[in-house]
């Protein structure tokens, strides 16, 4: 999920360099939802991880 995140806000600031302000900035809101996805999921998993092995 990460890499896809990475993949859409490079897509943003390509988009962003060649004038596609609504491309640009559709990949950017997707790319910020993805990476708080990403985040949230990795928190819960070292959670119940670390809840687990004790």
């Amino acid at each position: 999920m990460l890499r896809w995140s990475i993949t859409f806000i490079i897509l943003a600031i390509v988009a962003a360099i060649f004038g596609f302000g609504g491309i640009a900035a559709g990949a950017a809101t997707i790319a910020k939802v993805l990476f708080f996805i990403f985040l949230v999921l990795f928190l819960i998993s070292l959670i119940t991880g670390k809840r687990k092995s004790v």
